[in-house]
């Protein structure tokens, strides 16, 4: 099995890249995101490959770094959902809006994908909420509380912040700030003003948050 390429890049196209490794050509299809972090021309590159064997074909999927590795493999796990698909997920998320999206159960944010309807995307919501935080993405990790819970912010938000908490996100939604950024925010200002900070103050900065 492959599970790395060390090589240039020859050529690429909409969802793939052709890796040249010491002669060999190696046709990779990739997110966008990873395609566009490709050096210009035919410079080097080291992708992560996840090698899948089927009756009809070998297919290869490479990956700029080992985040967006692990979000393939647990996307893939969800039923109804593709390698293609998850790529497709990959292409308009990054690791961090993922797991923001599933901690926020923001089904509008997954829909942004071709091919990912609302159904599919509440179904990956669910299937993934108790299973994200064990990814060690950065930051964002810490939205997801402990017990996976979060589906519908109704109980601590980020392990640790509660009712005031709850009213911010929805105030900011009110306001026309989407979920996932909503909840971003207000856990960055619940992690800066405390635990008990008062509602007023959440929105405040909140809204500051998601102004810079």
């Amino acid at each position: 099995m492959i599970g790395k390429l060390t090589g240039q890049v020859d050529s690429a196209g909409e969802d793939w890249a052709l890796i040249d490794v010491a002669g060999v050509g190696y046709h990779v299809f990739c997110s966008r995101r990873s395609l566009e972090r490709l050096p210009p021309g035919s410079g080097p590159v080291a992708l992560l490959v996840e090698t899948h064997v089927r009756e009809d074909h070998i297919h290869l999927y490479g990956f700029i770094d080992q985040a967006e590795r692990d979000w393939f493999r647990l996307l893939c796990t969800v039923q109804g959902v593709g390698a293609r698909m998850a790529l497709s997920i990959l292409s308009v998320l990054s690791p961090q809006d993922l797991i923001q999206a599933i901690a926020a159960q923001d089904k509008a944010q997954l829909t942004r994908a071709g091919g990912v309807g609302p159904k599919l995307a509440s179904r990956i919501l669910v299937e993934l909420k108790d299973k994200a935080g064990n990814l060690a993405l950065g930051p964002a990790a810490a939205a997801v509380p402990p017990n996976g819970t979060g589906g519908d912010l109704g109980g601590d938000l980020g392990g640790g912040l509660g009712r005031a908490a709850e009213d911010a996100v929805s105030a900011l939604v009110n306001l026309g700030y989407g979920r996932s950024e909503s909840f971003g925010a207000v856990v960055q200002a619940s992690r800066a003003l405390g635990d008990r900070a008062p509602l007023e103050a959440l929105i405040t900065a909140g809204l500051k948050e998601l102004s810079t």
